[in-house]
């Protein structure tokens, strides 16, 4: 009789472990989805695909607490102008607070927009006021929305955005350098750190796309305050949109500039080549035609592919 009941206990414990391992575990089915989820919300906040509704346009336009969602906001704002939505223009005066916001993404955010509408006598002169800007890269977004408008006043910072430019400490201090000639940078990308004498450590910034071309002075070296630290060549992309833009209102002194380009070691891509050439014959062409008849308005003329 103990023997039956051992190996019926046997038994019921072998049922019982067996029932226990059959049973799923249920970690192992919880973060998988749980990662499936995470991840599908990621995308969805990085994503500007997503339609806002017009509750949401005005609430992300006039709220920038949170920088994504604005700029979502902005994103598909220049696309609703480009369709010809109108009633986007109720937020215009949005864009145009954005403009004098202190963070610089908005403020190129929105000379990308302003650039959507040629028509708007408000958007033409804020963007005149942004071309006194103290960051490159909004200065360069308001140059490119200007030209839209056929307006030249952005020809000298169009002209100036081809060349390589000198980057600069704004505070004396020992430089440290996380970039070597060769490498790539984007527009705001730490490329060094200067530690003052306080113990106070702050970072440079690249204003604008590009490659480093040289390195000014060593690494761990003492620098005084405006010392030129480094020399970075144009990106390819901002080159080819400057390019675009001189070819509607680019000026005979920008020739050279421009050929300069195109004796660039190593060459610069084919489509960049390209439109160089396409935005000289254009420069030719209209002065020829300046000297000749009181100028008109320009047409706007290819890009290279």
């Amino acid at each position: 009789m103990t023997a039956g009941r051992s190996d019926h206990a046997s038994s019921s414990s072998l049922n019982a472990m067996g029932h226990r391992r059959s049973r799923p575990n249920l970690a192992m089915l919880v973060v998988p989805v749980l990662l499936m989820v995470v991840t599908y919300m990621f995308w969805y906040q990085t994503w500007f695909g997503g339609r806002l509704s017009n509750r949401e346009m005005g609430e992300y336009l006039a709220d920038t607490s949170i920088p994504h969602k604005t700029q979502h906001a902005l994103a598909q704002m220049a696309d609703r102008i480009r369709h010809g939505d109108e009633s986007v223009k109720q937020w215009y005066p949005q864009v145009l607070a954005l403009t004098r916001s202190p963070q610089s993404q908005f403020r190129l955010a929105a000379a990308w927009v302003m650039g959507q509408d040629n028509t708007s006598a408000a958007f033409h002169q804020a963007l005149h006021e942004l071309l006194e800007d103290g960051e490159p890269a909004v200065r360069l977004n308001a140059a490119l929305a200007l030209v839209r408008f056929a307006d030249s006043a952005g020809e000298p910072e169009l002209r100036q955005m081809l060349r390589p430019y000198t980057l600069r400490t704004s505070r004396a201090g020992t430089v440290e350098f996380l970039v070597k000639r060769g490498d790539a940078v984007t527009t705001s990308s730490i490329v060094a750190r200067i530690k003052t004498a306080g113990g106070v450590t702050a970072n440079i910034s690249a204003p604008l796309t590009g490659e480093i071309q040289e390195l000014i002075v060593p690494d761990k070296s003492t620098v005084a305050r405006d010392a030129a630290l480094m020399i970075v060549s144009p990106g390819v992309d901002e080159v080819w949109e400057c390019l675009r833009g001189l070819y509607l209102v680019g000026e005979v002194r920008d020739v050279q500039e421009i050929e300069i380009l195109l004796r660039h070691t190593p060459p610069m891509p084919e489509r960049v080549r390209q439109q160089a050439m396409l935005t000289i014959q254009a420069i030719r062409s209209r002065n020829t035609l300046q000297q000749t008849q009181s100028p008109g308005r320009v047409a706007p003329g290819p890009a290279a592919e």
